[in-house]
Protein backbone atom coordinates (compact mmCIF):
# COMPACT_ATOMS: atom_id res chain seq x y z
CA UNK A 1 0.00 0.00 0.00
CA UNK A 2 2.78 2.42 0.84
CA UNK A 3 4.53 1.78 -2.47
CA UNK A 4 1.28 2.36 -4.35
CA UNK A 5 0.60 5.60 -2.41
CA UNK A 6 3.96 7.07 -3.43
CA UNK A 7 2.48 7.99 -6.82
CA UNK A 8 0.41 10.71 -5.12
CA UNK A 9 3.03 12.23 -2.82
CA UNK A 10 6.59 11.50 -1.64
CA UNK A 11 5.40 11.85 1.97
CA UNK A 12 4.04 8.39 2.73
CA UNK A 13 4.46 6.57 6.04
CA UNK A 14 3.25 3.34 7.64
CA UNK A 15 1.48 3.96 10.95
CA UNK A 16 0.43 0.74 12.70
CA UNK A 17 -2.41 -0.74 10.64
CA UNK A 18 -2.66 2.28 8.33
CA UNK A 19 -0.81 4.00 5.53
CA UNK A 20 -0.83 7.79 5.89
CA UNK A 21 0.12 10.28 3.19
CA UNK A 22 0.38 14.04 3.14
CA UNK A 23 -1.38 15.24 -0.03
CA UNK A 24 -1.84 18.97 0.60
CA UNK A 25 0.85 19.83 -1.94
CA UNK A 26 -0.48 17.39 -4.56
CA UNK A 27 -4.11 18.43 -4.89
CA UNK A 28 -3.48 20.85 -7.74
CA UNK A 29 -1.39 18.30 -9.64
CA UNK A 30 -4.27 15.81 -9.66
CA UNK A 31 -7.00 18.30 -10.52
CA UNK A 32 -8.21 19.37 -7.09
CA UNK A 33 -9.31 17.75 -3.85
CA UNK A 34 -12.39 16.06 -5.28
CA UNK A 35 -10.56 14.51 -8.23
CA UNK A 36 -7.72 13.30 -6.00
CA UNK A 37 -10.18 11.86 -3.49
CA UNK A 38 -12.09 9.94 -6.18
CA UNK A 39 -8.89 8.51 -7.63
CA UNK A 40 -7.52 7.40 -4.28
CA UNK A 41 -10.79 5.84 -3.14
CA UNK A 42 -11.32 3.97 -6.42
CA UNK A 43 -7.84 2.47 -6.58
CA UNK A 44 -7.57 1.81 -2.84
CA UNK A 45 -10.74 -0.29 -2.97
CA UNK A 46 -9.08 -2.60 -5.50
CA UNK A 47 -6.18 -3.10 -3.10
CA UNK A 48 -8.45 -4.21 -0.29
CA UNK A 49 -8.44 -1.00 1.74
CA UNK A 50 -11.24 -1.07 4.31
CA UNK A 51 -11.64 2.68 4.91
CA UNK A 52 -10.19 5.94 3.59
CA UNK A 53 -10.30 9.12 5.69
CA UNK A 54 -9.12 12.72 5.34
CA UNK A 55 -8.10 15.12 8.10
CA UNK A 56 -5.61 17.86 8.86
CA UNK A 57 -3.46 15.51 10.98
CA UNK A 58 -2.51 11.91 10.35
CA UNK A 59 -3.62 10.68 13.78
CA UNK A 60 -7.00 12.34 13.29
CA UNK A 61 -7.37 10.69 9.88
CA UNK A 62 -6.43 7.35 11.39
CA UNK A 63 -8.99 7.76 14.18
CA UNK A 64 -11.72 8.75 11.72
CA UNK A 65 -10.93 5.77 9.48
CA UNK A 66 -11.28 3.39 12.42
CA UNK A 67 -14.70 4.87 13.11
CA UNK A 68 -15.83 4.63 9.48
CA UNK A 69 -15.86 8.41 8.85
CA UNK A 70 -14.27 9.59 5.61
CA UNK A 71 -14.51 13.38 5.50
CA UNK A 72 -12.78 15.00 8.44
CA UNK A 73 -12.69 18.43 6.80
CA UNK A 74 -16.39 19.32 6.81
CA UNK A 75 -16.26 20.44 10.44
CA UNK A 76 -13.59 21.91 12.73
CA UNK A 77 -11.08 19.27 13.80
CA UNK A 78 -11.88 19.54 17.52
CA UNK A 79 -15.59 19.06 16.86
CA UNK A 80 -14.92 15.96 14.73
CA UNK A 81 -12.58 14.30 17.24
CA UNK A 82 -14.47 15.14 20.43
CA UNK A 83 -17.34 12.83 19.46
CA UNK A 84 -15.15 9.80 18.67
CA UNK A 85 -14.76 6.89 21.13
CA UNK A 86 -11.56 6.71 23.13
CA UNK A 87 -10.38 3.43 21.59
CA UNK A 88 -9.86 5.03 18.15
CA UNK A 89 -6.43 6.31 19.28
CA UNK A 90 -3.86 3.59 19.94
CA UNK A 91 -2.16 5.54 22.73
CA UNK A 92 -5.47 5.92 24.61
CA UNK A 93 -6.63 2.32 24.12
CA UNK A 94 -4.58 0.78 27.02
CA UNK A 95 -6.16 3.25 29.45
CA UNK A 96 -9.77 2.96 28.29
CA UNK A 97 -10.89 1.03 31.38
CA UNK A 98 -9.35 3.49 33.82
CA UNK A 99 -10.65 6.49 31.91
CA UNK A 100 -14.11 4.97 31.68
CA UNK A 101 -14.19 4.66 35.49
CA UNK A 102 -13.70 8.43 35.67
CA UNK A 103 -16.71 8.96 33.42
CA UNK A 104 -14.94 9.40 30.09
CA UNK A 105 -16.56 7.97 26.98
CA UNK A 106 -15.16 10.05 24.10
CA UNK A 107 -11.95 11.82 23.18
CA UNK A 108 -13.65 15.08 24.09
CA UNK A 109 -14.11 13.81 27.64
CA UNK A 110 -10.42 12.91 27.84
CA UNK A 111 -9.43 16.32 26.48
CA UNK A 112 -11.54 18.01 29.16
CA UNK A 113 -9.61 16.36 32.01
CA UNK A 114 -6.90 18.44 33.75
CA UNK A 115 -3.58 18.05 31.96
CA UNK A 116 -1.67 17.90 35.22
CA UNK A 117 -3.67 14.93 36.44
CA UNK A 118 -3.34 13.12 33.11
CA UNK A 119 0.43 13.56 33.05
CA UNK A 120 0.78 12.18 36.60
CA UNK A 121 -1.61 9.23 36.27
CA UNK A 122 -0.85 8.08 32.71
CA UNK A 123 2.18 7.76 30.48
CA UNK A 124 3.55 10.52 28.31
CA UNK A 125 2.34 8.86 25.09
CA UNK A 126 -1.31 9.56 25.88
CA UNK A 127 -0.92 13.33 26.15
CA UNK A 128 1.42 13.42 23.18
CA UNK A 129 -1.02 11.48 21.00
CA UNK A 130 -3.90 13.75 22.01
CA UNK A 131 -1.89 16.87 21.20
CA UNK A 132 -0.77 15.48 17.86
CA UNK A 133 -4.27 14.37 16.88
CA UNK A 134 -5.70 17.81 17.68
CA UNK A 135 -2.87 19.58 15.86
CA UNK A 136 -1.24 21.09 18.95
CA UNK A 137 2.03 19.21 18.57
CA UNK A 138 4.02 18.28 15.46
CA UNK A 139 3.89 14.73 14.14
CA UNK A 140 7.03 12.83 13.24
CA UNK A 141 7.01 10.14 10.56
CA UNK A 142 9.57 7.96 8.87
CA UNK A 143 8.81 8.48 5.21
CA UNK A 144 8.86 5.48 2.92
CA UNK A 145 11.44 5.32 0.12
CA UNK A 146 10.45 4.16 -3.34
CA UNK A 147 12.17 0.84 -4.09
CA UNK A 148 14.38 0.57 -7.15
CA UNK A 149 12.56 -2.53 -8.42
CA UNK A 150 9.03 -3.84 -8.14
CA UNK A 151 8.48 -7.34 -6.76
CA UNK A 152 4.98 -7.76 -5.40
CA UNK A 153 3.53 -10.83 -3.70
CA UNK A 154 -0.02 -11.73 -2.81
CA UNK A 155 -1.39 -14.69 -0.89
CA UNK A 156 -4.70 -15.68 -2.45
CA UNK A 157 -7.69 -15.94 -0.11
CA UNK A 158 -8.67 -19.26 -1.67
CA UNK A 159 -7.19 -21.97 -3.87
CA UNK A 160 -7.44 -21.18 -7.57
CA UNK A 161 -7.72 -24.15 -9.91
CA UNK A 162 -8.13 -22.36 -13.25
CA UNK A 163 -5.58 -19.91 -14.66
CA UNK A 164 -8.07 -17.22 -15.85
CA UNK A 165 -9.28 -16.90 -12.24
CA UNK A 166 -5.78 -15.73 -11.27
CA UNK A 167 -6.55 -12.38 -12.93
CA UNK A 168 -8.55 -11.22 -9.91
CA UNK A 169 -5.53 -11.40 -7.62
CA UNK A 170 -3.10 -10.38 -10.35
CA UNK A 171 -5.06 -7.16 -10.95
CA UNK A 172 -4.35 -6.06 -7.38
CA UNK A 173 -0.64 -6.56 -8.01
CA UNK A 174 -0.91 -4.69 -11.31
CA UNK A 175 -2.51 -1.72 -9.56
CA UNK A 176 0.39 -1.69 -7.10
CA UNK A 177 2.92 -1.93 -9.93
CA UNK A 178 1.31 0.91 -11.89
CA UNK A 179 1.39 3.06 -8.76
CA UNK A 180 5.10 2.30 -8.41
CA UNK A 181 5.62 3.17 -12.08
CA UNK A 182 3.72 6.45 -11.74
CA UNK A 183 5.90 7.44 -8.80
CA UNK A 184 9.00 6.68 -10.91
CA UNK A 185 7.55 8.41 -14.01
CA UNK A 186 8.13 5.17 -15.89
CA UNK A 187 6.34 2.45 -17.85
CA UNK A 188 6.89 -1.26 -18.46
CA UNK A 189 7.45 -3.14 -21.68
CA UNK A 190 7.63 -6.46 -19.88
CA UNK A 191 6.56 -8.10 -16.61
CA UNK A 192 6.31 -11.64 -15.32
CA UNK A 193 3.63 -13.34 -13.24
CA UNK A 194 4.48 -16.42 -11.21
CA UNK A 195 2.20 -18.59 -9.10
CA UNK A 196 3.03 -21.04 -6.37
CA UNK A 197 1.09 -24.27 -6.14
CA UNK A 198 -0.72 -25.19 -3.00
CA UNK A 199 1.04 -27.49 -0.54
CA UNK A 200 -1.48 -30.23 -1.25
CA UNK A 201 -0.43 -30.96 -4.83
CA UNK A 202 0.68 -33.85 -6.94
CA UNK A 203 4.39 -34.64 -6.87
CA UNK A 204 4.79 -34.12 -10.61
CA UNK A 205 3.09 -30.67 -10.55
CA UNK A 206 6.16 -28.84 -9.32
CA UNK A 207 6.31 -25.81 -7.08
CA UNK A 208 4.61 -23.48 -9.48
CA UNK A 209 4.60 -21.87 -12.89
CA UNK A 210 4.71 -18.53 -14.59
CA UNK A 211 4.46 -16.51 -17.74
CA UNK A 212 5.93 -13.31 -19.18
CA UNK A 213 3.99 -10.48 -20.85
CA UNK A 214 5.48 -7.87 -23.17
CA UNK A 215 4.17 -4.62 -24.65
CA UNK A 216 5.22 -2.70 -27.73
CA UNK A 217 5.55 0.64 -25.93
CA UNK A 218 6.15 1.56 -22.29
CA UNK A 219 2.87 1.80 -20.43
CA UNK A 220 1.41 1.96 -16.92
CA UNK A 221 -2.24 1.64 -17.92
CA UNK A 222 -3.84 -0.90 -15.57
CA UNK A 223 -6.69 -1.76 -17.90
CA UNK A 224 -4.38 -2.38 -20.86
CA UNK A 225 -2.07 -4.58 -18.83
CA UNK A 226 -5.02 -6.54 -17.43
CA UNK A 227 -6.33 -7.23 -20.92
CA UNK A 228 -2.93 -8.47 -22.06
CA UNK A 229 -2.56 -10.68 -19.00
CA UNK A 230 -6.05 -12.10 -19.46
CA UNK A 231 -5.19 -13.15 -23.02
CA UNK A 232 -2.10 -14.99 -21.78
CA UNK A 233 -3.85 -16.64 -18.82
CA UNK A 234 -6.58 -17.96 -21.12
CA UNK A 235 -3.95 -20.21 -22.77
CA UNK A 236 -2.51 -21.56 -19.50
CA UNK A 237 -3.61 -24.70 -17.70
CA UNK A 238 -2.64 -25.02 -14.04
CA UNK A 239 -1.06 -28.33 -13.02
CA UNK A 240 -2.23 -27.81 -9.44
CA UNK A 241 -4.25 -25.25 -7.45
CA UNK A 242 -2.39 -21.96 -6.86
CA UNK A 243 -2.24 -20.21 -3.50
CA UNK A 244 0.23 -17.32 -3.98
CA UNK A 245 1.12 -14.87 -6.77
CA UNK A 246 4.27 -12.92 -7.53
CA UNK A 247 4.49 -10.04 -10.02
CA UNK A 248 7.85 -8.64 -11.14
CA UNK A 249 8.45 -5.67 -13.43
CA UNK A 250 11.24 -6.94 -15.69
CA UNK A 251 11.61 -4.17 -18.29
CA UNK A 252 11.13 -0.61 -17.04
CA UNK A 253 11.59 2.51 -19.13
CA UNK A 254 11.20 6.21 -18.40
CA UNK A 255 7.80 7.52 -19.38
CA UNK A 256 7.22 11.13 -18.33
CA UNK A 257 3.67 12.35 -17.99
CA UNK A 258 1.90 14.69 -20.36
CA UNK A 259 3.29 18.20 -20.63
CA UNK A 260 1.06 20.59 -18.73
CA UNK A 261 3.16 23.63 -19.56
CA UNK A 262 1.97 26.30 -21.93
CA UNK A 263 5.43 26.55 -23.48
CA UNK A 264 7.77 23.85 -24.89
CA UNK A 265 10.17 22.30 -22.39
CA UNK A 266 13.26 21.92 -24.56
CA UNK A 267 14.72 23.26 -27.74
CA UNK A 268 14.07 19.94 -29.46
CA UNK A 269 10.36 20.31 -28.70
CA UNK A 270 10.28 23.92 -29.80
CA UNK A 271 7.24 25.02 -31.77
CA UNK A 272 6.68 28.08 -33.89
CA UNK A 273 5.43 31.06 -31.93
CA UNK A 274 2.21 30.96 -33.92
CA UNK A 275 1.40 27.42 -32.70
CA UNK A 276 2.32 28.24 -29.11
CA UNK A 277 0.02 31.26 -29.08
CA UNK A 278 -2.81 29.29 -30.66
CA UNK A 279 -2.53 26.59 -28.00
CA UNK A 280 -2.42 29.17 -25.21
CA UNK A 281 -5.49 30.94 -26.61
CA UNK A 282 -7.36 27.65 -26.89
CA UNK A 283 -6.53 26.73 -23.29
CA UNK A 284 -6.98 30.13 -21.62
CA UNK A 285 -9.67 31.67 -23.84
CA UNK A 286 -9.53 33.77 -27.03
CA UNK A 287 -9.37 37.10 -25.19
CA UNK A 288 -6.82 36.05 -22.56
CA UNK A 289 -3.82 36.03 -24.91
CA UNK A 290 -2.97 39.28 -26.68
CA UNK A 291 -0.11 40.65 -28.73
CA UNK A 292 1.08 44.10 -29.64
CA UNK A 293 0.47 45.36 -33.18
CA UNK A 294 2.15 48.48 -34.56
CA UNK A 295 0.33 51.52 -35.90
CA UNK A 296 1.74 54.32 -38.01
CA UNK A 297 1.31 57.05 -35.43
CA UNK A 298 3.74 59.42 -33.72
CA UNK A 299 1.64 59.70 -30.56
CA UNK A 300 2.88 57.42 -27.80
CA UNK A 301 -0.61 56.39 -26.60
CA UNK A 302 -1.66 55.04 -30.00
CA UNK A 303 1.61 53.70 -31.41
CA UNK A 304 0.95 50.19 -30.14
CA UNK A 305 -2.36 48.34 -29.99
CA UNK A 306 -3.12 45.15 -28.05
CA UNK A 307 -5.48 42.72 -29.75
CA UNK A 308 -6.43 39.04 -29.32
CA UNK A 309 -4.15 36.59 -31.08
CA UNK A 310 -7.10 35.05 -32.90
CA UNK A 311 -7.88 38.43 -34.51
CA UNK A 312 -4.34 38.79 -35.88
CA UNK A 313 -3.92 38.31 -39.60
CA UNK A 314 -0.34 37.10 -39.32
CA UNK A 315 2.28 36.56 -36.64
CA UNK A 316 4.98 38.42 -38.56
CA UNK A 317 3.46 41.80 -37.76
CA UNK A 318 3.24 40.98 -34.05
CA UNK A 319 6.83 39.73 -33.94
CA UNK A 320 8.07 42.97 -35.43
CA UNK A 321 6.06 44.97 -32.93
CA UNK A 322 7.44 43.00 -30.01
CA UNK A 323 11.04 43.32 -31.17
CA UNK A 324 10.84 47.07 -31.42
CA UNK A 325 9.24 47.60 -28.07
CA UNK A 326 12.19 46.63 -25.88
CA UNK A 327 12.49 43.87 -23.31
CA UNK A 328 9.04 44.36 -21.84
CA UNK A 329 7.20 44.01 -25.15
CA UNK A 330 9.11 40.97 -26.40
CA UNK A 331 6.61 38.80 -24.52
CA UNK A 332 3.93 39.47 -27.10
CA UNK A 333 1.61 36.97 -25.43
CA UNK A 334 1.47 38.94 -22.18
CA UNK A 335 -1.30 40.69 -20.33
CA UNK A 336 -1.17 44.44 -19.86
CA UNK A 337 -0.97 45.03 -16.13
CA UNK A 338 -0.49 48.61 -15.00
CA UNK A 339 1.53 49.59 -18.08
CA UNK A 340 1.43 49.45 -21.86
CA UNK A 341 4.32 48.43 -24.06
CA UNK A 342 4.98 50.35 -27.26
CA UNK A 343 6.89 49.63 -30.45
CA UNK A 344 9.90 51.72 -31.31
CA UNK A 345 9.46 54.58 -33.76
CA UNK A 346 12.11 55.98 -36.04
CA UNK A 347 13.45 58.84 -33.90
CA UNK A 348 16.83 60.27 -32.92
CA UNK A 349 16.08 59.66 -29.24
CA UNK A 350 15.83 56.21 -27.60
CA UNK A 351 12.31 55.05 -26.92
CA UNK A 352 11.16 53.89 -23.44
CA UNK A 353 10.64 50.24 -22.61
CA UNK A 354 7.33 50.87 -20.83
CA UNK A 355 4.74 53.58 -21.42
CA UNK A 356 2.39 54.57 -18.61
CA UNK A 357 -1.33 54.06 -19.28
CA UNK A 358 -1.87 57.75 -18.49
CA UNK A 359 0.83 60.48 -18.35
CA UNK A 360 1.69 61.45 -14.77
CA UNK A 361 1.83 65.19 -14.13
CA UNK A 362 5.08 66.22 -12.46
CA UNK A 363 5.82 68.90 -9.90
CA UNK A 364 7.84 71.90 -11.07
CA UNK A 365 10.49 73.80 -9.11
CA UNK A 366 12.15 76.84 -10.63
CA UNK A 367 10.74 75.90 -14.01
CA UNK A 368 12.35 72.44 -13.82
CA UNK A 369 10.44 69.12 -13.53
CA UNK A 370 10.81 67.09 -10.31
CA UNK A 371 10.30 63.33 -9.87
CA UNK A 372 11.99 61.74 -6.84
CA UNK A 373 14.37 64.65 -6.97
CA UNK A 374 15.16 67.25 -9.59
CA UNK A 375 15.40 65.84 -13.12
CA UNK A 376 18.43 66.36 -15.31
CA UNK A 377 17.54 66.76 -19.00
CA UNK A 378 19.97 64.66 -21.05
CA UNK A 379 18.66 64.85 -24.62
CA UNK A 380 15.85 66.47 -26.57
CA UNK A 381 13.55 67.93 -27.41
CA UNK A 382 11.72 65.66 -29.82
CA UNK A 383 8.71 67.55 -31.04
CA UNK A 384 5.50 65.64 -31.65
CA UNK A 385 2.49 67.40 -33.18
CA UNK A 386 -0.11 64.98 -34.51
CA UNK A 387 -3.68 63.77 -34.15
CA UNK A 388 -5.61 66.76 -35.50
CA UNK A 389 -7.65 64.31 -37.59
CA UNK A 390 -8.46 61.93 -34.74
CA UNK A 391 -11.53 62.25 -32.51
CA UNK A 392 -12.79 60.09 -29.64
CA UNK A 393 -16.29 59.04 -30.64
CA UNK A 394 -17.36 58.34 -27.04
CA UNK A 395 -16.46 61.78 -25.64
CA UNK A 396 -16.49 63.65 -28.98
CA UNK A 397 -13.12 65.22 -28.14
CA UNK A 398 -10.10 65.61 -30.33
CA UNK A 399 -6.85 63.74 -29.75
CA UNK A 400 -4.45 66.40 -30.94
CA UNK A 401 -1.15 66.38 -29.01
CA UNK A 402 1.60 69.01 -29.18
CA UNK A 403 4.52 67.99 -27.01
CA UNK A 404 8.28 68.25 -26.57
CA UNK A 405 9.74 64.93 -25.38
CA UNK A 406 12.98 64.78 -23.37
CA UNK A 407 15.23 62.05 -22.04
CA UNK A 408 15.68 62.84 -18.34
CA UNK A 409 17.60 61.28 -15.47
CA UNK A 410 16.50 60.93 -11.86
CA UNK A 411 18.96 60.03 -9.09
CA UNK A 412 16.51 57.48 -7.69
CA UNK A 413 14.21 56.51 -10.59
CA UNK A 414 16.83 56.22 -13.37
CA UNK A 415 16.14 57.20 -16.98
CA UNK A 416 12.71 58.65 -17.69
CA UNK A 417 10.77 59.70 -20.77
CA UNK A 418 9.04 63.04 -20.07
CA UNK A 419 7.35 65.70 -22.14
CA UNK A 420 6.31 69.32 -21.84
CA UNK A 421 2.77 70.01 -23.03
CA UNK A 422 2.33 72.85 -25.52
CA UNK A 423 -1.43 73.23 -25.70
CA UNK A 424 -3.57 74.20 -22.72
CA UNK A 425 -1.23 73.05 -19.93
CA UNK A 426 1.22 75.92 -20.14
CA UNK A 427 4.62 74.76 -18.95
CA UNK A 428 3.30 71.57 -17.34
CA UNK A 429 5.60 68.53 -17.41
CA UNK A 430 4.46 64.91 -17.56
CA UNK A 431 6.12 61.53 -17.03
CA UNK A 432 5.16 59.20 -19.87
CA UNK A 433 7.58 56.27 -19.86
CA UNK A 434 10.42 54.46 -18.16
CA UNK A 435 13.43 52.49 -19.39
CA UNK A 436 13.96 48.86 -18.36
Amino acid sequence: MAVWALQFTPRVAIAEDSVVMEVAASTRLFGGKRALRDRVVAQAAELGVVQVAWATTSLAAQALARCGIENGLRKPLEEMLDSLPMACLSAVRPHVTTLAQTGCKTLGDVRALPRGGLSRRFDKALLQAMDQAYGRAPEVHVWEILPDAFDGRLELPFRVEHAPALLQGARRLLVQMCGWLAARHAGVTGFSLRWCHDAMRAKDAGEGGGLSVGTADPTRDVEHLCRLLAEHLAKVQLLAPAGELQLVATQVHDQPGSNGSLLPDTVQEAESLHLVLERMAARLGPDAVRRCVTREDHRQEWMGHWQPVAASSSLKTGAGAGAGAGAGARAVAGARIGARTKPQATTPLPQPTWVLPEPLKLAVRKNRPVYQGELQLLAGPQCVEAGWWDRDEASDEGRLVVRDYWLAESRHAGLLWIFQAKLDDGIAWFLHGTFG
